[in-house]
């Protein structure tokens, strides 16, 4: 293979590298902000003295966990 190609595999690779890890970034950010949601709800729950909204809340901060 000349040089051209290898170059041209490279950035490629370089990108296809970027791109996951912008991907796996904006998944936490997304799964944090999902938490700190549920969060703020479990709180209001208890606030209000929700029992069945905070069981429904602490299962679904579970399933993000």
């Amino acid at each position: 293979m000349d040089n051209n190609t290898l170059n041209g595999m490279n950035r490629v690779d370089q990108n296809l590298r970027d791109e996951m890890l912008a991907e796996l970034f904006l998944d936490q950010m997304m799964n944090k902000f999902n938490k700190s949601k549920i969060l703020e709800e479990i709180d209001q729950s208890l606030k209000k003295k929700d029992k069945e909204a905070f069981f429904r809340l602490t299962e679904e901060l579970k399933s993000v966990s």
